[in-house]
C-alpha cells in the first residue's frame, strides 16, 4: 500500500472512530446506515430514505437467495447487511475499518438474531480479508471514496467475485466534466485528494472485463440527501449539544453547505453504478 493509501484509509479510520462521529452518524441517521437516500419528498425520515436506496439495489440483482454469498464493502453499522439478511436469507460478510462502528454492528445483528447470516471484518476494503473467487455479489454504499487506491477496491472486487457475479455499489462522485479546482472545499473537509467519476469507474469496469448492467444518475437525490441531513442537524443542534461537540456540529454543516452548494452546480454526481464479472 502507498503512503498516500495507507494516509487515506488512517484518517478515515481516525474520522469514523471519533465520538464526534460515530454519535453524528447514530443520531441523524437513526444507527443503521450511512449513506445517501432516495427520497421522495424533503420532510420524511432521513432512515426512510436510505433504506429505499438499499431496496432499489436489491431489485437490480439476480442472484439475491439464501445461498447467496454478498460482501458488503464499507459496512458501517451494517443495516444494509442485515436488511439484506433479512429479506434474502443470504450470507453478508461485512468489510470495515472502524471498529467502533463494527461493535454497533455486531452489537445490531446479535439482537436482531442475525448473528448466523452476518459477520463483520474489522479492514479496509482495499486489502479484503475474503477468499478469491467466492462471492456472488460485491456491494457498496457510498464508501469508496474513502479509499487511497480505488483502482486497488475494484482488483478486490474483482478477486473475491466469482465468474458472473455482480458488483453493485453507490458513491459521491465528482462529474465527468467537473472543472479543476471547484471541489477543494468538499475535499478538503473529507481530507482526500480526489474523487472518483462515473468514466472512471466506468473505465475500470472495462479493465477488468465486466459488463456493464446499468448506470442510473441519481445525481440530484444527492443534492436532496445532505439538503435534508443539514436541515435536520440545524434543527437538533441544541438537543445533540450534550453528546456531539458544537465544533463539529459547525464543521459538519459548512461541510453539507459545500456538498449542497456543488452538487446544484453540476459538479458532483451520484447513482447506482451495476456490473457483472
Amino acid at each position: 500500500m502507498s503512503s498516500q493509501a495507507s494516509e487515506a484509509v488512517e484518517v478515515a479510520r481516525d474520522y469514523y472512530n471519533s465520538d464526534d462521529a460515530d454519535n453524528f452518524y447514530y443520531e441523524i441517521w437513526g444507527g443503521e446506515d450511512i449513506h445517501i437516500g432516495l427520497y421522495d419528498n424533503q420532510i420524511e425520515p432521513i432512515a426512510v430514505a436510505s433504506e429505499r436506496t438499499v431496496a432499489a439495489m436489491a431489485e437490480q440483482l439476480t442472484s439475491l437467495g439464501e445461498q447467496a454469498r454478498v460482501a458488503d464493502f464499507g459496512a458501517g453499522y451494517g443495516g444494509s447487511a442485515r436488511w439484506l439478511a433479512r429479506h434474502f436469507g443470504c450470507h453478508v460478510s461485512c468489510v470495515n475499518l472502524s471498529e467502533v462502528q463494527n461493535v454497533r454492528n455486531r452489537e445490531l445483528t446479535e439482537a436482531a438474531g442475525l448473528t448466523s447470516l452476518v459477520d463483520v471484518f474489522d479492514a479496509s476494503f482495499e486489502h479484503a480479508p475474503l477468499q478469491d473467487g467466492t462471492f456472488d455479489i460485491v456491494w457498496s454504499q457510498d464508501s469508496i471514496l474513502h479509499a487511497g487506491d480505488r483502482a486497488q477496491v475494484m482488483d478486490e472486487v474483482d478477486r473475491i467475485l466469482k465468474v458472473g457475479g455482480e458488483f453493485i455499489f453507490t458513491d459521491p462522485m465528482q462529474a465527468d466534466d467537473c472543472p479543476a479546482g471547484v471541489l477543494q472545499p468538499v475535499l478538503d473537509r473529507l481530507h482526500l485528494q480526489s474523487l472518483g467519476s462515473m468514466a472512471f469507474y466506468r473505465s475500470q469496469a472495462e479493465r477488468l472485463g465486466w459488463t456493464e448492467v446499468g448506470v442510473d444518475d441519481l445525481t440530484h437525490q444527492l443534492v436532496n440527501h445532505y439538503t435534508r441531513v443539514r436541515q435536520e442537524l440545524i434543527e437538533r443542534k441544541s438537543t445533540l449539544a450534550s453528546s456531539i461537540s458544537t465544533a463539529y456540529t459547525d464543521r459538519m454543516i459548512q461541510g453539507l453547505t459545500n456538498w449542497i452548494e456543488a452538487g446544484a452546480m453540476g459538479y458532483l454526481a451520484w447513482g447506482i453504478l451495476h456490473f457483472r464479472k
